[in-house]
């Protein structure tokens, strides 16, 4: 089997797979960035030199989603996991309730953290079926007062992701989008806030995205620490504090590429190419490989698999490890296989485990 020259093929759930052209770049320019004879991780955040590169991305961001000037744009540290607990801290009121859509472990543990901060509740969930498919959702389900409705668009645990998202009407809608963000066109209207962690689709892990509609902003909790305030980041540009400087740089040329792709319908041309691959060697096994998701609700980025039984499980994905495919164990709590195809794997790696696949199958069935 041939490989590509880094000799591997990384599907890895996150951190995840760059761009090898962005890493390049990111090699040459290292220890001179733009003729500054310093690394961009020496840049003072207060420079120039260090701003263009911040504001280039978010503007680069918001040219690729098509944002409008009602929104606000925002890079912010802590990961996904920090906006669980900012978002009911700024967002949930006592005279409201959050209403969660519970489609697998993200959105269980954004919802934990929500009732340290006031009432919550489950709009709905998949749990009792093993969080193979996405709820279906209707006007019916939550309460016209709430506060927010929260989602999460892609559950890289479980391989399922959300093909097209409610109508809430009046009730701001907030999405947990950080592991598909990017690979594909949204409608950012439909949303009142996105935020994503950027080590899945955007860049290195240290920066978190968020997109916020500024008459969501408006009702926030204007009683908090200056650094769990989204206002102070809008405030301050996100420069409030010492920024994650090489990751957001990192952001940057990932967004650059993106560009250089085609922009959105072709990362999501590319996308569901990928993912085909991988999906037909399932679904056209008889059973020896076996999906977890119900196909109506299927992940693009993250493809979740079982082998016939245990043994031969260990086996593939020792064989796998062995001809340089990285990544593939299923997540510790669901164990079994798992390959996530984020924007930067190339369509070769997804042919050569399809391939893999299909070879393992004919000759241990």
């Amino acid at each position: 089997m041939k490989k590509n020259f880094r000799n591997t093929y990384n599907f890895n759930a996150g951190p995840s797979a760059l761009p090898t052209a962005v890493l390049e770049k990111a090699q040459q320019e290292l220890t001179n960035f733009q003729g500054t004879g310093m690394s961009v991780m020496e840049l003072s955040h207060r420079s120039k030199t260090f701003e263009d590169v911040h504001n280039e991305a978010i503007t680069r961001f918001k040219k690729l989603y098509a944002i409008p000037d009602d929104y606000e744009v925002v890079f912010l540290q802590g990961g996904a996991s920090l906006q669980f607990s900012m978002i009911p801290m700024n967002f949930l009121t006592q005279d409201h309730k959050a209403g969660y859509i519970m489609t697998g472990s993200w959105s269980e543990k954004a919802f934990k953290e929500t009732k340290f901060f006031g009432e919550a509740y489950h709009i709905a969930s998949s749990k009792e079926d093993q969080y193979r498919s996405i709820p279906e959702i209707s006007a019916n389900d939550f309460d016209a007062n709430d506060a927010y409705v929260h989602l999460t668009s892609n559950n890289t645990i479980y391989g399922t992701q959300w093909q097209a998202f409610p109508d809430t009407g009046q009730v701001p809608l907030i999405a947990d989008m950080s592991s598909d963000i990017m690979s594909k066109a949204i409608d950012i209207n439909n949303f009142d806030m996105i935020y994503a962690g950027a080590q899945k689709n955007l860049g290195p892990s240290g920066v978190t995205v968020a997109i916020i509609r500024k008459s969501l902003l408006k009702k926030a909790n204007k009683n908090l620490p200056s650094m769990l305030s989204y206002q102070t980041y809008v405030d301050k540009n996100s420069l409030y504090n010492t920024p994650p400087t090489f990751a957001i740089y990192m952001l940057g040329e990932v967004l650059k590429w993106i560009e250089l792709q085609g922009g959105l319908e072709a990362i999501a041309s590319n996308n569901e190419e990928k993912a085909k691959y991988i999906y037909d060697a399932i679904d056209n096994s008889n059973g020896f490989y076996v999906g977890h998701a119900e196909k109506n609700s299927r992940s693009l980025m993250n493809i979740t698999f079982r082998v016939q039984n245990e043994e031969l499980e260990k086996k593939f994905l020792a064989e796998a490890a062995e001809e340089g495919f990285v990544g593939l164990n299923g997540h510790r709590s669901v164990g079994g296989c798992r390959a996530s195809t984020y924007n930067a794997v190339p369509p070769e790696a997804c042919l050569a485990l399809s391939e893999f696949m299909k070879d393992f199958q004919q000759k241990n069935s």
